[in-house]
Formats: structure tokens, C-alpha cells, sequence
């Protein structure tokens, strides 16, 4: 089976189809579908895409997003790069809008990104090594991250809209919780 890898159709289809995807979010939310089930099916579907994508051709999550790095991340980072932990947040690290206590690269793309690749692969923060987040578990309470990343990565896109046709494009529309 192809699958979508072209980033500006992706990016264009997040935006046509936000309504769809957050009807999908809800519907996946009212399902009545052990959470462990979904997730089995998530692994299986975002095993299958990645297998075809290679993220080295794109690394547009290395472009597009900052990950969140805490103070043993930065330390293991700059030990990575042979640098000292103060030099790297001085000069490449901004303190986490979102999250106390957290740094940020400071732009886009990574400054460590080359030629679509981490130059310091080895000591990457979680962040960057768990994206894009399908094989952790729980995926129905990370719903709104992955419709944030649907219109980045080529993954994220793909098992979503398999996720789709296998759940809401078939006979799951019946078995919706009633509360």
C-alpha cells in the first residue's frame, strides 16, 4: 500500500480536514473499545507505516517542532556534543514557555539537524526519540497531539487516516458508549 509522504498535500489536508479529525477525536472518545484494544490496533497500523516512511527523507518534525529537554536531557545532550551544560542552554536553549523547569532549542529548524539527521542521535532528548508518540500507550488521552501532528508528520497522517477507515469506515459506528 503507498502511503502519503508528500509534507505540503499532508500539511494542506490538516487544515481541510481539522473538523473531520477532531469528529474522529470525539467518536474515538466514545467508543466502547478497551483502551488497550486501540492501542494494540494503533501499534499494528503505526508499525506497518513505518516500516515505508523513512524519517531521514523528511525530518520535518526536526524542522517544525521543539522539543521539551529537562535538566538530565541537557546535561546528556551536552556531554553528547562534548560541550558544557551552560554553554549549550546559553547558546542554544530558551527556558519552556509550557513547562516549568524546561528548555526549548531556541529555533527551528533543530540547530542540530544535518543533512535530515540528529548530529547528536545518541543523546537525544525523549522528546525526539518517542516521536512521533504512537507506541506509548493511552493513545485515546493523546488525541490532541496527534491531530497536531497529523499535519507534520507523514507517520502520524497515515495511521490516523487507517485508523479511520478501520474504525469509523466500518461497523465500529454501533458500538458508541451511551452514557
Amino acid at each position: 500500500m503507498k502511503f502519503e509522504t508528500d509534507l505540503d498535500k499532508i500539511k494542506l489536508l490538516g487544515t481541510k480536514k481539522k473538523d473531520e479529525n477532531f469528529s474522529f477525536r470525539a467518536y474515538l472518545k466514545l467508543l466502547d473499545i478497551e483502551f488497550e484494544v486501540l492501542d494494540k490496533l494503533v501499534y499494528s497500523l503505526n508499525e506497518e507505516v513505518t516500516k515505508q516512511i523513512d524519517c531521514t527523507k523528511c525530518a520535518n518534525c526536526c524542522k517544525s517542532i521543539k522539543p521539551e529537554l529537562n535538566k538530565t536531557e541537557i546535561e546528556k545532550f551536552a556531554k553528547g556534543l562534548n560541550i558544557s551544560k551552560s554553554y549549550l542552554t546559553k547558546t542554544y536553549c530558551v527556558l519552556s514557555e509550557d513547562e516549568k523547569n524546561k528548555f526549548n532549542f531556541n529555533e527551528l529548524p533543530c540547530p542540530f539537524l544535518e543533512d535530515n539527521k540528529c548530529s547528536n542521535y545518541e543523546f537525544r532528548p525523549n522528546d525526539c526519540e518517542s516521536y512521533p508518540h504512537l507506541d506509548k500507550g493511552d493513545f485515546v488521552l493523546k488525541l490532541l497531539g496527534v491531530i497536531s501532528n497529523y499535519s507534520i508528520c507523514p507517520i502520524v497522517f497515515n495511521v490516523f487516516e487507517k485508523l479511520k477507515v478501520e474504525l469509523w469506515n466500518k461497523n465500529w459506528k454501533h458500538s458508541i458508549k451511551r452514557y
